[in-house]
């Protein structure tokens, strides 16, 4: 054995054998950690095999008749199994590492998203991850790290040499946007049935969150969260397009901090409605009505400052000088699924969204194909991500544009199967005319967890699928194309119950709906949606 390197001397005899084993025991903070698969048991006796063998038997069981979705959708709830990371504190809290091989690790934005996606198939998933993120909210103002009070970190990185790891520390605070969507995930996750008492533990950290976004995210109190990093090792884009270049002007030049980002406005909104929605339930009245006034302000400055009526588009963002930044981007897909859309802006968002610049045919670019930043290959301008397109579904679902919800869908579906049935963290965004099968992206993460998600968020959203505990109120009232059908999911898990639904042509089935909930057999309309 020398430096780097293990060597073995084995003698073999003629149709003989030799076999060795080696154990690696990575060291943490001085303490060598505990072997997840040790020599001496068979490996399926091993803790991370028994945890993904009770996930599977606890999860909903899907069966289509599209064999290409049934495959999708059961690769899909493996790989978020699989990419579940448990709290050495507290095994039983469970979060979703971001993706394998580079981003291993708790990252904010990518775990709520992901628990978001995820609560069709493990409600506890969104626990865990509120409970890991809120036991590490930021306290104090560290500029190093970019912590600040009441802020939802962007990345754990423990046992990190402090010179690899963003900020210097083993954790970084530098994003914009999981401190939102922290409230948002919380509001889900009680119209999913969250525990009631689950729920005002954790409430606490919302209003936390939410004074976060009201005086450290408004930088210079316009009404809009924005962001700059407060030191050079830190990420200059600090929202989920967050590479150097992410964020452009139509020319394609770079906008400069501090950028208000659109989509960043919506989840925004999105938090303060739920927010007024959790004060609904718990019978304060006076803090429903002043979250709700909050969010119908936001809506107002929103579409007064990002609409583009030249263009048709929201823009991308305001820069420094509150100049919008005119990108067409997939971003406005987002704010579509936040319900920050005026109403008679929609279709322009939507015509848009599907046009021949911004959909490949695999699935919606991150930018049009018609600004000066646009690249195919490129990690954000331009390229298809997954998770982005399952937002913009969702998106287009909720304003009634169904047959362009169902084109993307079944489009990004598609684009799975050409993947074995696991959507990668992105791909190229060439034209499905040009290249009959979707261009993989070469450093892209597989499996990626909001990647992972993105089947199940997508089926919910075509079985449009909303539930509403806290009122009693579940709306099923499925779009699914012909080609996925019949679709049969078993042992949803809603409340304290199970329920299970099937489609199978104009017909749908819904059983084990709870005690005392109202199914309604129609889509959940707009201003049914945490009614102001």
């Amino acid at each position: 054995m020398g430096a780097g390197s293990i060597r073995y001397d084995a003698l073999v005899p003629a149709r003989g054998q030799w076999s060795a084993s080696l154990l690696v025991r990575p060291v943490l903070d001085g303490e060598a950690v505990e072997a997840a698969f040790p020599l001496n048991r068979p490996e399926r006796e091993a803790l991370p095999a028994l945890r993904l063998q009770r996930w599977r038997e606890t999860t909903p069981i899907a069966t289509a008749g599209n064999d290409s979705l049934q495959r999708t959708l059961r690769r899909s709830q493996e790989d978020v199994g699989a990419l579940r990371i448990f709290d050495p504190e507290d095994p039983a809290l469970a979060a979703v590492a971001a993706g394998a091989p580079w981003f291993m690790a708790l990252f904010g934005r990518d775990s709520l998203l992901t628990a978001y996606m995820a609560l069709p198939v493990d409600r506890s998933l969104a626990l865990g991850t509120l409970r890991t993120l809120a036991r590490h909210q930021g306290r104090a103002i560290d500029p190093v790290t970019e912590e600040e009070p009441g802020r939802i970190l962007h990345e754990v990185r423990p046992g990190v040499d402090s010179g690899l790891s963003l900020g210097g520390g083993s954790i970084y605070y530098g994003t914009v946007d999981a401190t939102p969507l922290f409230v948002v995930l919380l509001g889900e996750f009680a119209r999913w049935g969250g525990e009631r008492q689950s729920v005002e533990e954790l409430l606490p950290h919302a209003d936390r969150a939410l004074a976060w976004m009201e005086h450290h995210g408004d930088r210079d109190g316009d009404g809009f969260i924005e962001y700059r990093r407060a030191t050079d090792r830190g990420l200059q884009n600090q929202g989920w397009k967050d590479s150097w270049d992410g964020i452009t002007f139509a020319d394609g030049r770079p906008a400069e901090a501090p950028i208000a980002l659109c989509e960043v406005q919506g989840y925004a909104y999105d938090a303060f409605r739920a927010r007024a929605e959790l004060a609904r339930w718990l019978d304060d009245e006076a803090g429903a009505r002043r979250w709700s006034e909050r969010a119908s302000a936001l809506k107002t400055a929103f579409n007064e400052r990002f609409w583009l009526p030249e263009r048709g588009w929201y823009a991308l963002a305001l820069d420094r000088d509150k100049n919008p930044v005119d990108a067409c981007a997939s971003n406005m897909g987002h704010c579509l699924w936040s319900g920050i859309v005026d109403a008679d802006k929609a279709p322009l968002v939507a015509e848009h969204l599907v046009s021949p610049a911004m959909f490949t045919g695999w699935g919606v670019r991150t930018l049009s194909s018609a600004m000066g930043a646009y690249d195919p290959v490129s990690y954000h301008n331009g390229s298809v991500w997954p998770h982005d397109n399952a937002f913009v579904v969702a998106g287009l679902m909720r304003y009634g544009f169904v047959a362009s919800a169902q084109r993307i869908a079944e489009a990004l579906l598609e684009a799975a199967e050409h993947f074995g049935g696991r959507l990668p963290e992105l791909f190229c965004g060439f034209d499905r005319g040009e290249f009959p099968e979707p261009v993989p992206y070469p450093t892209s993460c597989s499996p990626q967890a909001w990647a992972s998600a993105t089947p199940v968020q997508l089926v919910r959203t075509l079985l449009r699928f909303d539930p509403e505990l806290p009122r009693g109120r579940l709306w099923v009232d499925p779009v699914l194309p012909r080609a996925f059908a019949p679709l049969r999911v078993e042992g949803v898990a809603l409340g304290a119950g199970r329920l299970s639904v099937e489609v199978t042509g104009a017909e749908t089935l819904v059983e084990g709906v709870p005690s005392g909930v109202d199914l309604r057999c129609e889509p959940c309309l707009l201003e049914d949606s945490f009614p102001a």
